[in-house]
């Protein structure tokens, strides 16, 4: 059950990778860089986020690699990172963090860690990084279909068309 556990968010942490690269493929670089207000992110912001939260959860948590993460910088960035190296980063740290997952076993799912403060298990390290980068992929989702004209955002579900 673990097995499959670990397998099935390996499967959704490559399925929110390729959805924010499909988005962002399809958008100019000040596009990436756009917010909507100050008090939003700009999807280039968010797959930094997204970026921090993996290598901080995943591979620091899990994995026990050496981290240091500076959230802030995350959201106050508005430029410096092309396209390319955004997306070279989120396949770096989503394979990464799925490689973690394949080497896990049952009692690295009970143990107890501490993650930015909070006292979880692996289990519970495992469903954090799935849920929060669904979240940020469904903003990213969300902002591409706002900055891309009608008909040309990607569509994730083409068999639900006309349910």
């Amino acid at each position: 059950m673990e097995q499959r556990f670990l397998e099935q968010a390996r499967t959704y942490l490559f399925q929110y990778r390729d959805r924010i690269s499909a988005c962002a493929e399809r958008l100019t670089a000040e596009q990436l860089w756009w917010r909507p207000n100050e008090h939003s992110n700009s999807i280039a912001n968010l797959v930094l986020h997204v970026c921090g939260n993996l290598s901080q959860w995943l591979l620091q948590g899990l994995g026990g690699r050496s981290y240091e993460r500076r959230r802030s910088d995350e959201f106050a960035a508005r430029e410096g990172h092309s396209k390319r190296e955004l997306l070279a980063r989120l396949e770096e740290v989503v394979t990464a963090g799925a490689g973690v997952l394949s080497h896990l076993g049952a009692e690295d799912l009970r143990a107890r860690r501490k993650v930015q403060g909070y006292d979880t298990d692996g289990i519970g390290i495992v469903l954090h990084a799935v849920e929060h980068a669904s979240y940020h992929t469904g903003q990213v989702v969300l902002l591409a279909k706002q900055l891309l004209p009608e008909g040309e955002a990607p569509e994730f579900y083409p068999q639900h068309r006309g349910e």
